[in-house]
């Protein structure tokens, strides 16, 4: 038996204007995406905006519906967005922030497993990591980079693409 270990690195700011110009946008731009949520049922908005190499900036917000599985995170409503619009386009950096009138946010929200796999494959298809923005608003930030760091075993299997 082995005993092995899994750590990852990340940045922890605890406001916005602590970051450069460009992430403290993307995280106003996931901010105001929120409006876009559809969320009766929950009354959890989430959001993200998603910049793309050539400055490019898609957003998408969290799609519920009565048949709960048929609902749709915010990440991948931008990230099918972006294959479906923009299939050849680099993903540099995501910011995702969320909000609910039911009682404050203290951290930043993360991603759901089935988003994490999915950034997972836009950054096998573009063989380039994609930078991550947690943003509590009015609070933290944390800044990943690589979906590696939070789905380490994350599952791949280079045989299907033959």
């Amino acid at each position: 038996m082995n005993n092995l270990n899994i750590s990852i690195a990340y940045e922890s700011y605890d406001q916005l204007e602590e970051l450069n110009a460009a992430d403290q946008s993307l995280c106003i731009q996931a901010k105001e995406a929120l409006k876009t949520s559809y969320s009766p049922y929950s009354k959890f908005k989430v959001a993200t905006a998603v910049r793309l190499n050539d400055g490019v900036v898609v957003s998408g917000s969290n799609q519920e519906n009565l048949a709960y599985p048929s609902g749709l995170c915010a990440e991948r409503v931008a990230l099918f967005t972006i294959g479906a619009t923009y299939p050849d386009a680099i993903i540099e950096t995501m910011a995702i922030t969320a909000h609910t009138d039911n009682f404050k946010i203290e951290q930043p929200i993360t991603c759901c497993g089935a988003c994490l796999q999915v950034m997972a494959e836009f950054e096998r298809k573009q063989n380039k990591e994609i930078e991550i923005l947690f943003y509590c608003l009015n609070g933290k930030i944390l800044k990943v980079k690589g979906i590696k760091s939070l789905l380490p075993f994350v599952f791949v299997e280079d045989r299907l693409a033959e």
